[in-house]
């Protein structure tokens, strides 16, 4: 009688993350990638609560968690660990695109949100201009004859549709990019892809230096801090 031996089973468990990376690009299969999948599955909660006000008229948080980590295993497989940019960057920017992209299809601003936006900026310009320094929350709300608690929903609102229209706009960017024809597959390595990287930068750098000091602000708690447009309603309140 012939005893059969079976393989131990990997505790994959234990191993740090680089080494899981490192087992899934020689090995692959689907345990792997599962593993490595619910390791990033707080992203996918992170971005999705940073985010609830964009889709919030139009699905539920545990739908965009489910999108999400169809993002996160589709997103393992098009990684290069080689590469000197991060898993966390790299499935962050690709589950923010996700949700924009459905906010996109949903048409989810309306012509309010618009139209408060540009009020919103009228006044701020206007009283800018008398008194020579950005104006409060009360201020503003006041000349718009507005209550306060309303003004900051609006504000909310606002925030969103400026912090919407910078996303879709990088978005359209990478979704238009055009690589030139030499002999690599990763375009980051290209000529003309790092110039014209370097020149968006430049541009966009400059745009968000044009815009007045309350956008800068708002644009600084939402990337850096990592604020949800509500709560940058409160802190500019």
């Amino acid at each position: 009688m012939v005893l059969e031996v079976k393989p131990k089973k990997t505790d994959y468990g234990k191993m740090t993350d680089e080494e899981l990376w490192e087992e899934y690009e020689k090995k692959g299969g689907l345990e792997l990638k599962q593993e490595l999948a619910l390791r990033y599955i707080y992203i996918v909660r992170n971005v999705a609560i940073q985010m609830r006000d964009v889709y919030m008229s139009f699905a539920q948080l545990d739908d965009i968690i489910n999108e999400g980590v169809i993002v996160v295993m589709s997103a393992i497989d098009k990684y290069d660990l080689h590469l000197n940019v991060k898993f966390e960057t790299f499935v962050s920017k690709r589950i923010r695109g996700m949700i924009i992209d459905m906010a996109r299809k949903q048409d989810w601003v309306p012509r309010t949100v618009r139209k408060n936006a540009r009020e919103i900026d009228e006044a701020t310009m206007h009283l800018y201009g008398k008194t020579g320094r950005m104006p409060t929350a009360q201020e503003t709300a006041e000349y718009l004859n507005m209550p306060l608690d309303k003004y900051e929903k609006v504000l909310s609102k606002a925030n969103l549709f400026y912090i919407l229209s910078l996303d879709m706009l990088m978005e359209e960017k990478a979704e238009n990019r055009q690589t030139v024809q030499i002999p690599s597959h990763n375009y980051r390595e290209q000529p003309e892809e790092c110039y014209l990287g370097d020149e968006f930068k430049g541009i966009l750098a400059d745009g968000i230096r044009s815009l007045k000091e309350n956008e800068q602000t708002v644009i600084s708690l939402y990337y850096k801090e990592e604020l949800s447009a509500r709560d940058i309603a409160k802190v500019l309140a």
